[in-house]
């Protein structure tokens, strides 16, 4: 047994990971900014650095992520990183973004480029959309309005199950077989946001339409909700990469790594389904 720690614990793909973990019988760590409810819980700020250290502490290996609404992500993964050679981590797992490492100056791409330079066991994985968006950032529209908005067109994208990328994290966190390997993870099926948006009206029974909106209006939907700025603006700027076609490409990563065929768009609507109504 091994003692992990997930760093964003109770965010969309921590919380699934600490139970994938828990599942393989390894002890979990939950790193989170929020005050520590329990001797299983590390309280740490990516931000100030705060508790890092501490953190790592006793630790065998460990799940990194950028929190969102931070667009300099490499200025907050970077401190991690040199803390975890310090502590002399036993592996680190980094979940980046899918497309990062196209552009060298990418923050994500800086951060993916100095885990591999540390010496230190890695594996990065670069996810694409998260099917999981629906039920969070993009669920007032739905719930609301009954609909989808966003400047995407008629592109697709190859949505994925944050609970298979955590699957994917947990299998690489235990096992050795793929250390020093970056995957970009998706799910099975390339779907516009028309189909989406049909298949939630199927499982929920509502209207759900999809309408596209231009990029002037989805920066300042975000920025009324309170997204920090350049956030906003880096949003808006890979939604227009999504607008472009590149996120429509279909990797069997999920399936190479976990042995399970990654979950279909129609299995995350009806397990979430109440989310919408």
């Amino acid at each position: 047994m091994s003692r992990i720690l997930v760093v964003g614990a109770h965010g969309t793909v921590g919380s699934s990971l600490v139970t994938a973990l828990r599942l393989r019988g390894q002890q979990v760590v939950r790193g989170t900014h929020r005050p520590a409810s329990g001797p299983e819980d590390a309280h740490l700020d990516l931000v100030s650095g705060h508790g890092v250290a501490a953190a790592l502490a006793g630790v065998d290996a460990a799940f990194l992520l950028s929190p969102p609404g931070h667009a300099d992500q490499h200025a907050l993964l970077g401190g991690f990183i040199d803390a975890a050679q310090a502590a002399g981590l036993g592996k680190l797992v980094l979940m980046s973004a899918m497309g990062a490492d196209a552009d060298p100056a990418a923050p994500l791409f800086r951060a993916e480029q100095q885990l591999q330079a540390s010496g230190l066991a890695w594996n990065v994985i670069r996810p694409n959309w998260f099917m999981q968006n629906f039920n969070t950032f993009w669920l007032h529209g739905i719930r609301e309005q009954g609909r989808i908005l966003l400047p995407t067109g008629s592109a697709r994208g190859s949505f994925i199950d944050a609970r298979d990328i955590a699957d994917v994290a947990a299998e690489l966190l235990v096992s050795d077989r793929q250390v020093g390997r970056a995957f970009d993870l998706t799910g099975p099926e390339a779907l516009d946001h028309d189909q989406v948006a049909a298949l939630l009206s199927r499982e929920t029974g509502r209207d759900i339409r999809y309408t596209e909106i231009t990029p002037e209006q989805m920066l300042a939907g975000l920025l009324a909700a309170g997204v920090p700025p350049d956030y906003a603006t880096f949003l808006n700027l890979i939604l227009g990469y999504f607008k472009q076609g590149y996120a429509e490409r279909i990797t069997d990563a999920v399936a190479a790594i976990t042995g399970q065929p990654p979950r279909r768009f129609a299995d995350y609507a009806r397990d979430f389904r109440q989310a919408w109504l």
